[in-house]
C-alpha cells in the first residue's frame, strides 16, 4: 500500500504486486447478475413497494455490529437493486455484522426523489431501533456502505444532523452514524450536475426539488458537500478504472471535507471498475472488506 498526496488529501493506491495478473474490470452486466443468500428477515417501513429493507444477522448471540448497505443504480429503478447488494450482505455476515440492506424509492418511481428518497433512508435507519433488541443489534457501531447513487445517500446520513427542522427531509430521531464508506459515490449534487447527467441520464433537480422561497439553495439539504463538516470519518473508495465516479470526484471532495475540518481517506483500487468497488468476486474486495470491518472491531480474517 503506497502512502500518496493528492490534492492535498491522502490517496491510498493499493497495488497487487507488478508479478501478479491483475482481473479484468467488472461490468455492469456482471454487476446485475450477482445477487446472494436470503436474508432473515424483510421489514417494511412503509406502505410502498420499495419502502422496506432486509435484514441479515450472522450466527450467534450477539449483540451484533451493523452494517447499513445503500444500493446505487443512478437513483433510478432500471440499474439494479437490493438484490445486487446481498453479495455483500452475505459476506459481511459470515464476518459477524448485521446488515441492513435498504431499498429505497426511486425518481422514477411515484413518491421517489425529493423529498421521498431521504425520507425512505431516514425510515429505513428508523428500522434499527425499531428491531435492535429482537435482533440484538449493537446501534453504538454501525457503518453505512453505499454505492454510487447510494455513496450520495451514505454521505448524506453522515450531514443529515446539520439538516434544518424546517426541511422535509429533517429527522429529529435520527439514528447517528459517523463511520461512513462511499464506493464510487456520487456526492456533490451542484458541482458534479453536468457529469450526473451525462453518465446517469439523471437530473440532479429530481434529487434536489425546486428552489422556492422558503428554501432558496435546494442544495442545502440534498447534497452532502453542502453539509460539511459533518462529524464523520469518511472513506471514499473508486476504481482506478472507474468512468461513473472517477478518483478525481473523490479527491475534491475529500479536499472540501477536509478544509470544513472532517476526517476523509481516499483509496484507489488498480485496474478497477465502478463495479470492481461492490462485488466480493472482485480482487478489489480483499481491500474494501477490512475498511468496513474495522470500525465495528470485526476481522476480516477471522
Amino acid at each position: 500500500m503506497d502512502m500518496r498526496t493528492g490534492l492535498g488529501v491522502a490517496l491510498w493506491l493499493v497495488s497487487s504486486g507488478a508479478t501478479q495478473a491483475v482481473a479484468e474490470p467488472r461490468t455492469l452486466q456482471q454487476y446485475l447478475a450477482q445477487s446472494g443468500p436470503a436474508p432473515t428477515a424483510r421489514i417494511a417501513y412503509g406502505p410502498a413497494p420499495s419502502q422496506y429493507a432486509e435484514l441479515f444477522v450472522p450466527a450467534g448471540r450477539g449483540p451484533f455490529p451493523v452494517v447499513v448497505l445503500i444500493h446505487g443504480g443512478c437513483w433510478t429503478s432500471s440499474l439494479g437493486g437490493i438484490v445486487e447488494m446481498r453479495d455483500l450482505a452475505g459476506a459481511l455476515a459470515a464476518k459477524g455484522a448485521a446488515v441492513l440492506n435498504v431499498e429505497y424509492r426511486r425518481v422514477d418511481e411515484a413518491g421517489g426523489g425529493y423529498p421521498g428518497t431521504y425520507q425512505d433512508v431516514n425510515a429505513a435507519l428508523g428500522v434499527l431501533t425499531h428491531e435492535a433488541a429482537s435482533y440484538a443489534l449493537d446501534t453504538r457501531r454501525i457503518v453505512a456502505v453505499g454505492h454510487s447513487a447510494g455513496g450520495h445517500l451514505v454521505q448524506w446520513i453522515a450531514g443529515r444532523s446539520g439538516i434544518p427542522a424546517s426541511s422535509p427531509v429533517h429527522d429529529a430521531l435520527a439514528v447517528p452514524i459517523r463511520e461512513i464508506v462511499s464506493l464510487g459515490g456520487l456526492a456533490d449534487l451542484r458541482r458534479d450536475a453536468a457529469h450526473i447527467k451525462t453518465v446517469c441520464d439523471t437530473d440532479v433537480a429530481q434529487l434536489t426539488g425546486p428552489a422556492s422561497p422558503s428554501r432558496p439553495d435546494p442544495f442545502l439539504d440534498t447534497s452532502p458537500a453542502e453539509l460539511l463538516p459533518n462529524g464523520s470519518h469518511t472513506v471514499l473508495i473508486n476504481g482506478e478504472l472507474d468512468r461513473i465516479s472517477p478518483p478525481a470526484l473523490a479527491a475534491a471532495y475529500a479536499e472540501r471535507a477536509r478544509k470544513a475540518g472532517d476526517r476523509v481517506e481516499t483509496v484507489v483500487l488498480p485496474g478497477a471498475s465502478h463495479f470492481d468497488e461492490v462485488s466480493t468476486a472482485s480482487p478489489a474486495w480483499a481491500t474494501v472488506l477490512p475498511i468496513i470491518l474495522e470500525p465495528l472491531g470485526l476481522r476480516a480474517d477471522r
